[in-house]
Order: C-alpha cells, then sequence, then structure tokens
C-alpha cells in the first residue's frame, strides 16, 4: 500500500473517472492507484495536451474537476500553457506534479526544479504534500480550492519518495469534498437590479461563462422569458442560450451595444473582448452579476454588483419580479433587431454560398454549419476560421461548443475532443481547426487512434497564419511578409499515416460529401479543406 493509492482514492471520492497523463517515473505511483480505483488513465503525447483535456473535462462536468498527472522537470514546465489557459477560462482542474526524492531535496535530482513558484501566478492553489499519509487531505483542498467561487486550476506536488512511500489506507485520512455552497445576492439588491431594467428604454444581457459554472442555462432561459430583452453570449456563455430561442441574438452585438441604455454582465468580463468596457456607452448603466466579489467593478464601475451563483440570481430576479409586481416586455426591440439579424444574414449569403475555388472561407463555414446536428460537440481551435465559424454555425442545443477562451491559446482541438469523446461516446465529436492550431497539438491524432475514438477534425487551410498575415500587410506591406505563411501541407495524410482517416478537399460541393465519409469511417478523421488566403485586411486584434 502506498501514497499513489491514497490519491487516488481522493480523487475517486471527489467522482472523478478519468485522468489525463504522458508516463513518468516520478508520478507512477498515481496510475496504480487508479487501477484499484477504475479510474481511466489516458495518455496523450505531450503534457499541455494532458492539461488541455483536463480542461475540457471539467467545462463537460460543472462541479467537478478535470485532472492532469505530470511528471517532474519538462513535464511540469510542458504543462504550464494548459495551466495557464484553464487559470484564464476559471476551469477547476487539479494538476498533479512529480517531483524528485524528498531526502534529496536540492541535491540535484533527475528533473529537480521549483514547480511551485512557477505554478502559482496560474493557480488559485499551488502546495506540497511531504507526508504520504496526508495525501489524501491535500487531494481534498486542492478540489475544493478549484471548486470554490469563481473556480480555477490548483497544482499539487508530492515528491517521488512520499508518493511511493507506505500508508495505512484503512486509517489515513481521505475526505470527500464537499460541493461549494451555491450563494445568492441579496434580494434588495435584485430588486434595485430589477426597477432599474424595468425603466430601461433598451436593455441586454450579455452571457458569459460565469452563467456555465453556475449551470444557469435553464434560469436564464426563465428569466428571459419573464423580461423578453435580447440576449447575447461569448466565452463559455455560447449555448447557454438556446440558438433557436426568440431571445437569442448574434450577428448584431456591437450595433445594438452602440445604442443600449443597460447591460447586464451576467459572468461576462470587460476584458479585451468587449473592449475593456469601452464597447458600452459611457451613459449606459451596468448591471455586473459574478460569482466573484472581486470582480464586480473591473475595469468599469457597475450601478449594481449581484454576487452569487448565476442561476439562483436569475431565479430569484423573477421571484422578485413576480413579488414586487415588477413588469418587463422588450418583444418590440425584439421584433426590431431579429430584423436587423436576418438582413446581416442576407449580407453575408453570396459569400455563404460561393463556388470560387480556392473555396471561401465563409462557404467553408456555412458547410460545417449545415451538417452540424444539435447533439454534436464542437470545439474550435484556431483564429481567423474560428472567429468566422463563429458566425454562422450555431452551438448545438444538447451537445456544446468550446474553445480556448481568453487567453487564445491554440492546440486545445484534439485534447478537448480526447475529453469530450471519453466523456460522452455517443455523441460525435467535430473539431473546426485552423492550418496553424493543427501543427501544435495534432499529433494527437495518435492518441485518438489509440484509444479508438472516431473524433473528426475539418482543417480550413489557407497556408497561413491568416489572423497576422493581414494585419502585417495592411502595417508593413506584402514585401514584409515574415512569420505568417505556411505551407499547402496535406494534413490528411498525417492522419493517415498515424492509423485515421483523411479526406483531401479542393472544391467547395466536395465539402458535405467528405464530412460524412469522415463520419462513417468509424475512425479518428482528418477533412483537409485547402480555401482562399485573405490578404486584405478586415478587423482590428483586440489586446
Amino acid at each position: 500500500m502506498h501514497g499513489g493509492k491514497l490519491a487516488a482514492r481522493g480523487l475517486k471520492k471527489a467522482g472523478v473517472d478519468t485522468v489525463f497523463t504522458l508516463s513518468g517515473g516520478h508520478v507512477m505511483p498515481i496510475y496504480d492507484g487508479c487501477l484499484d480505483e477504475g479510474i481511466k488513465v489516458v495518455d496523450v503525447r505531450h503534457e499541455q495536451a494532458a492539461v488541455h483535456a483536463a480542461d475540457a473535462y471539467a467545462r463537460l462536468h460543472p462541479g467537478r474537476v478535470g485532472v492532469a498527472i505530470l511528471t517532474a522537470g519538462p513535464g511540469a514546465t510542458d504543462g504550464v500553457t494548459g495551466i495557464a489557459n484553464a487559470w484564464r477560462a476559471n476551469s477547476p482542474i487539479l494538476v498533479f506534479g512529480g517531483q524528485g526524492p524528498l531526502v534529496n531535496l536540492r541535491k540535484g535530482s533527475l528533473q529537480e526544479m521549483d514547480h511551485i513558484s512557477v505554478m502559482r501566478p496560474i493557480t488559485k492553489w499551488a502546495e506540497a504534500c511531504y507526508a504520504t499519509d496526508r495525501i489524501g487531505e491535500y487531494v481534498e483542498e486542492a478540489i475544493r480550492y478549484a471548486l470554490a467561487g469563481n473556480p480555477g486550476p490548483s497544482y499539487l506536488e508530492i515528491p517521488m519518495d512520499v508518493l511511493s512511500g507506505p500508508v495505512n489506507l484503512e486509517t489515513a485520512s481521505c475526505p470527500a469534498p464537499l460541493a461549494p455552497p451555491r450563494l445568492r445576492p441579496e434580494r434588495a439588491l435584485v430588486k434595485q437590479a430589477a426597477e432599474m431594467v424595468r425603466d430601461a428604454k433598451m436593455p441586454m444581457v450579455m452571457c458569459g461563462t460565469g452563467v456555465k459554472w453556475s449551470n444557469g442555462a435553464d434560469a436564464l432561459a426563465r428569466f428571459l422569458d419573464a423580461t423578453k430583452m435580447p440576449a447575447y453570449c461569448n466565452g463559455m456563455g455560447r449555448g447557454m442560450v438556446a440558438h433557436d430561442s426568440p431571445y437569442f441574438f448574434n450577428r448584431t452585438r456591437r450595433d445594438y451595444m452602440e445604442s443600449t441604455d443597460l447591460v447586464i454582465l451576467a459572468g461576462s468580463l470587460l476584458d479585451f473582448r468587449m473592449r475593456f468596457g469601452q464597447s458600452i456607452p459611457a451613459e449606459a448603466k451596468i448591471i455586473q452579476m459574478d460569482l466573484d466579489a472581486t470582480l464586480i467593478g473591473q475595469n468599469r464601475r457597475a450601478d449594481v454588483g449581484l454576487v452569487g451563483n448565476l442561476g439562483l440570481t436569475f431565479d430569484t430576479w423573477v421571484e422578485v419580479m413576480n413579488e414586487e409586481g415588477i413588469s418587463c416586455d422588450w418583444s418590440h426591440v425584439v421584433e426590431e433587431w431579429r430584423a436587423k439579424e436576418v438582413s446581416e444574414e442576407e449580407a453575408l449569403r453570396s459569400k455563404l454560398t460561393s463556388d470560387e475555388v480556392p473555396i471561401d472561407p465563409m462557404r467553408l463555414c456555412k458547410e460545417i454549419a449545415d451538417f452540424v446536428t444539435d447533439d454534436m460537440i464542437v470545439i474550435g481551435d484556431g483564429g481567423d476560421i474560428v472567429a468566422k465559424t463563429a458566425k454562422v454555425l450555431p452551438v448545438p442545443k444538447n451537445g456544446l461548443w468550446m474553445d480556448p477562451g481568453p487567453l487564445g491559446t491554440l492546440g486545445v482541438g484534439m485534447p478537448f475532443a480526447l475529453a469530450a469523446q471519453l466523456a460522452h461516446p455517443d455523441k460525435r465529436v467535430l473539431i473546426v481547426y485552423g492550418d496553424g492550431s493543427f501543427g501544435l497539438n495534432g499529433f494527437e491524432y495518435d492518441t485518438a487512434v489509440r484509444f479508438g475514438l472516431p473524433i473528426v477534425g475539418i482543417i480550413g487551410n489557407d497556408a497561413a497564419w491568416g489572423q497576422m498575415l493581414r494585419p502585417q500587410v495592411m502595417m508593413y506591406g506584402e514585401d514584409r511578409l515574415v512569420a505568417t505563411e505556411l505551407a499547402p501541407t496535406r494534413y490528411d495524410k498525417v492522419v493517415e499515416a498515424l492509423g485515421g482517416h483523411g479526406e483531401y478537399v479542393t472544391e467547395p460541393g466536395e465539402i458535405r460529401g467528405a464530412l460524412e465519409r469522415a463520419f462513417a469511417s468509424g475512425k479518428a478523421a482528418c477533412v483537409n479543406v485547402m480555401m482562399r488566403q485573405d490578404r486584405e485586411f478586415g478587423g482590428g486584434i483586440y489586446v
């Protein structure tokens, strides 16, 4: 009996059924414990992918943590990008890190380094356990921190001899983590917010990541039915309002926000995506809802702050409206802006139906949107192609949309998909890739093949880092291009060589058939679509 079995028992008590790792001698005892506890161990080809997969696992299981296990030294440093991405996306993950034997501390063990100092700035909790019989306690504390308030990563380091040390599993403490309390805001503040909305002329809801972590989609739907106001989504808030809801809007956000007089920020941060608050008119009022009180008023003062679980907050809001006789009905605004949404779609129609060769990127996006069903899980991994796809692809109602989040980390595609397919073997998983992003973790197709996961990726291949190439042309000229051009690589052949299914597409009419064959193959598959390279600058880069 050893400490690794105690660590695995702690994970099992927390509801963890899958962990992600790349094999390492410092952490092998945890694998042995996972076998005892029936926890599936998924070994990937790069530690960054292990952490990305843990991140996706957490997004797929709100209220639980995703787990990655990294060996010491380069194993831990390879995982830093994944941890940082989870930090900015507020994903509750627990990352185990290996370390040389405690008895050799600071003697220069193999792969010894100060991992915790590296991890502290990008985690909610980063500690080391030096007593074998306390490993269970540390696992519980790490998970409690990861899930509390606004979620995020925890990092637990256990030296090799501590993890391998003997332990009495009958007497060692291994508490089960308690679910964090679901808090409601003060009813008086909710009443104040409800009265502000009632008196507004053109209010809106901006639904963000906090709604996801609050499991608040149903409560938000009840709130929108009660108020009948337009709702827009960003971050992991995408999909929290069903794409066929009469109150869901997607194409007119910038124009609507220029005219609004009140914005409900529902777990949506005023970061670069909203120009640090400048997207909202200076005279407009702000009601900010968040899980964490420290985020209220960040970058711009809120008129009312509602702190607590966002689902409970929306339900409390509806209760207060009923109790106080406060009524709202913005149906006329919804009708007016629905017409504008339709008009925006019509303006795109020529691109969406283009038969041009090389393929118009928007035609590719429309083919993907038409193919996706409401039961699929769709993952965006790229810059340019993901931004374009998001304009036309509705988030599946019974599935999910995932993308890197505000850190903008490319390479999440296959790692996210691994977790998604393992969590939902009954659903089909589609990755929308840029050709640049594919190169970062594309080798994880090997993992998908080894575990028999029929994940399909479709690549918009313009042989460039398109989102960087266009501003480079604008700022410096076409004769000054550097570090933004790629080759028109046959990524489909790479996937075939790894044991998957490949499709190569050069004509727009071939896209649908290629997708159908890829999904029918029963293998991990890649559809490599050669599309037009655009060099005309078409938008800003907000930083």
